[in-house]
């Protein structure tokens, strides 16, 4: 797969890099390795990993974390760039492309590492071998916004016929957001391929990415979008006129996250993995407004979020190597749907 990513992509993301984050932050992850450095590549938005960084930190002091955030689009580009020049930069990847991790795991990128606390976590796996391990159970749904509908879409088949919705319901683009990628394959196989095809007739545009989407969602450039869980929340925590709709046919997509066997820090790459999916760390990914893989933290009601055993348990089954092995041409019919 990182040899099929175009090469303008691959140019564009080393000429500009991935943007770096929290205090730490040293453009890019450019420094050489110590012992109390980790550099993480992340499709997660800060209102999500910000705080598991500092608990992280506050239980390991000294340690510095240069986390690297954009879309999985852009971090597998940005990785396929940095195999190509023969130095890997990153310890840990956490998106929630799963295919990706797939893909990783069979060109033999990936550490296999049993989290010391995975027999407290549920698995979404059936596969697992300790290649990567879900740390987050991320849902999506409709997301509506209240001022502009005043009832809740009955489900799925209303956002494609409703006129309500008509050239006014966005999806982030799967060539970029990893989450919109296994919402579409989700979609696909619960519905077929028709559906996305009514979907654009009633006139769903597509958009940049996970979180412009549901900006665009915020403001009322759009009445509508299919929406990230935690996304969402953080927005509706700022005062957004947004909701977040489930239907009966839910779209679970668990999150990975992986230590690089070439890590230049794997020891502390794996220590990092286990407070991430420590309790701790599990009740901020709830505060946070999305689903843990933990049951035992506090579910905040204002969310409305699915117990992770309901995410679990009810969400669109899916097999994660077909859609590896027809990502592209997932990616491709996508794009030519929505030009």
């Amino acid at each position: 797969m990182f040899r099929k990513i175009f090469t303008v992509l691959m140019l564009a993301v080393m000429a500009l890099g991935i943007a770096g984050c929290g205090g730490d932050s040293s453009g890019g992850g450019q420094k050489a390795a110590t012992n109390n450095r980790l550099v993480i590549y992340t499709s997660m938005k800060e209102s999500l990993i910000g705080g598991i960084i500092e608990g992280f930190k506050k239980k390991n002091p000294g340690v510095e974390i240069d986390y690297q955030s954009a879309g999985a689009g852009k971090i597998m580009a940005k990785l396929a760039a940095e195999r190509q020049s023969g130095h890997l930069l990153a310890d840990i990847i956490w998106t929630s492309e799963v295919p990706d991790f797939y893909e990783m795991k069979s060109e033999g990128l990936l550490e296999q590492y049993q989290p010391t606390n995975f027999s407290e976590l549920l698995n979404p796996f059936d596969d697992y071998d300790g290649s990567f391990t879900a740390a987050r159970l991320g849902t999506l749904g409709i997301v509506i916004n209240t001022e502009k509908v005043a009832t809740p879409p009955a489900g799925w088949e209303t956002i494609a016929t409703d006129p309500l919705y008509k050239d006014a319901f966005g999806i982030a683009d799967p060539a970029l957001s990893g989450t919109a990628l296994m919402s579409v394959a989700l979609l696909e196989k619960q519905f077929g391929w028709d559906y996305l095809v009514r979907l654009r007739e009633n006139g769903a545009i597509k958009s940049k990415g996970s979180g412009r989407v549901v900006d665009d969602t915020a403001t009322g450039e759009l009445t509508a979008c299919l929406g990230v869980d935690y996304i969402t929340a953080a927005k509706i925590d700022k005062g957004s006129p947004l909701k977040m709709i489930y239907p009966a046919e839910m779209l679970t997509v668990p999150s990975p996250v992986a230590i690089f066997k070439d890590a230049p820090n794997k020891e502390l790459a794996k220590k990092f993995v286990d407070y991430l999916l420590s309790q701790e760390a599990q009740q901020m990914i709830a505060n946070a407004g999305t689903v843990p893989v933990r049951v035992d933290v506090a579910m905040p009601e204002k969310y409305n979020l699915p117990t992770p055993e309901v995410a679990l348990l009810s969400g669109i089954k899916i097999n994660y190597t077909d859609v590896m092995a027809h990502k592209e041409e997932l990616v491709q019919r996508f794009s030519d749907l929505f030009k």
